[in-house]
C-alpha cells in the first residue's frame, strides 16, 4: 500500500511519527521473513523504504517550517 505524498503532507507531525514506528517495524518483520526465507513478496520491502523516506522526508519538511516560523 504505497503511500502519496499529497496523503503524507496533510498528516500532522504526531501522526507521520508514529507511522514512521509502524512501517519500520514492518520493515524489521519482513527482513526478518527474508532471512528466515518465508518471504512472499520481496518487492514489498523496496516499497516499504520508499514510504520510510517520504515519511521522513515530510516530517523534516514540517520541523524546518516550524522552525523558520
Amino acid at each position: 500500500l504505497a503511500m502519496n505524498m499529497n496523503e503524507i503532507k496533510e498528516m500532522p507531525p504526531v501522526e507521520l511519527q508514529a507511522k514512521c514506528r509502524e512501517l519500520r517495524a514492518e520493515l524489521f518483520n519482513l527482513n526478518l521473513q527474508e532471512s528466515i526465507g518465508t518471504l512472499e513478496k520481496p518487492h514489498r520491502i523496496a516499497g516499504l523504504r520508499k514510504d520510510i523516506a517520504r515519511v521522513e522526508t515530510a516530517l523534516s519538511a514540517k520541523k524546518k517550517k516550524a522552525v523558520s516560523a
